[in-house]
């Protein structure tokens, strides 16, 4: 398989420069341990879904960190958590830089092993699937935006795209069950493809945990812990509103939107450029690649993200990102090839509203020129992770 270069990657060698270890996060398949591996040649690799290291790390996690205290990968440590205490003692002993780098396909839940066992002694860095930015960087860029939404971001799609169908079939069916199975106990897998379908055919909107369980005839409690489930396998995630210092007319409500545009077509059951141009979710998951791309521009560069978005009872803006203490940017998303120029209205209205920031009106569209004109920016969807990623780089 060839290796497609991760732009997070210097940021964690520079992480290794400074903390004993290293935790790499992200959605299974998005290349984490092919990254450290590339990074780290000389490192020895521990891969915890080979069942014999699994039992060695479960049964004995002082013996397995004594066999492997040194400059060693450990990967998907989310099935060995009682390795984390071991890592923490380990390190105290020794605060040398670059002892661990440690993988897990676990969001939420891996966190909060980090968090008890190891603050202050790890990085943790996110790694989602390929940014635009890095498939244009490889010259893996797809011809058209139909195709690139369908085929999505995981490295193992574009490195075959003859099979991306079947591989993402099979990763929705097989990686998605999976880490249900692994997470939490749920022995109704059909109720629970039910409830992610209704949740893909709600992507960019509202997370209405009481409407889905209405419509999947679940109750509000296992909407929730299933929501909960999605966002830990790096599924699906929540993505808050920007309420800071507005009237209470504000939704404080958050969106719901997934991790890759490729697996969100299949859980809806667009198989083709043409489905997908015809589809009703079209605008929807034009919506989710852009909120994921603004994500991924924050995260690649080794930053928590700051992005939002804005509503109130009247108007709506898709993303608003928080570039500084008092820089926004605003930006209206539309799948349109066409720029029009009523496209920029809502984010003009919230520069209005916001008195105490500059805030830069902006569209982000389906067509291939970048337009600036008197009211805002109309950026091409090829050019918006460069977009983010130039205003990043710039802030001092």
């Amino acid at each position: 398989m060839k290796f497609l270069e991760r732009t997070l990657g210097q940021v964690c060698l520079t992480d290794l420069e400074t903390f004993p270890v290293l935790t790499l996060t992200g959605p299974r398949q998005s290349g984490k341990s092919t990254l450290l591996q590339r990074l780290l040649p000389t490192w020895r690799y521990v891969n915890l879904e080979e069942p014999h290291m699994l039992e060695f790390a479960q049964e004995d996690p002082l013996g397995f960190i004594a066999n492997y205290d040194h400059e060693v990968i450990i990967d998907e440590i989310q099935r060995a958590p009682k390795l984390l205490s071991q890592i923490q003692a380990t390190v105290d002993k020794d605060r040398v830089p670059g002892r661990f780098a440690v993988t897990g396909s676990h969001n939420l839940l891996l966190l909060d092993h980090v968090s008890q066992s190891l603050a202050g002694r790890t990085a943790i860095r996110h790694l989602l699937p390929l940014s635009y930015i890095e498939l244009q960087d490889a010259g893996g860029a797809t011809a058209t935006l139909e195709e690139h939404l369908l085929r999505g971001g995981y490295p193992l799609v574009h490195d075959a795209p003859e099979a991306a169908t079947t591989w993402l079939d099979s990763y929705a069916q097989t990686y998605v069950e999976r880490d249900v199975r692994s997470i939490r106990n749920i022995s109704d897998l059909n109720a629970f493809r039910r409830f992610l379908r209704l949740c893909a055919g709600r992507a960019s909107q509202l997370l209405d945990l009481t409407g889905i369980g209405n419509d999947a005839g679940l109750s509000h409690n296992t909407v929730k812990s299933w929501m909960d489930i999605l966002e830990t396998g790096f599924i699906a995630f929540r993505f808050e509103p920007y309420f800071k210092n507005f009237s209470k007319r504000i939704i404080k409500s958050p969106k719901i939107y997934f991790y890759d545009t490729g697996l969100l077509c299949r859980i809806l059951d667009i198989r083709s450029p043409n489905d997908l141009t015809l589809s009703p979710f079209r605008g929807a998951v034009f919506e989710n690649w852009c909120v994921v791309e603004s994500l991924k521009a924050f995260y690649n560069r080794g930053e928590r993200p700051r992005a939002f978005f804005w509503r109130d009872q009247t108007f709506e803006v898709d993303i608003l990102l928080q570039l500084s203490a008092d820089q926004l940017m605003a930006i209206e998303c539309k799948s349109s090839a066409t720029p029009l120029a009523e496209f920029i209205k809502a984010p003009l209205k919230l520069k209005k509203i916001v008195t105490d920031s500059d805030l830069e009106p902006a569209v982000v569209y389906g067509g291939a020129e970048t337009q600036v004109r008197s009211t805002g920016a109309f950026y091409s969807w090829r050019t918006l992770g460069k977009k983010i990623d130039m205003e990043l780089g710039s802030l001092p």
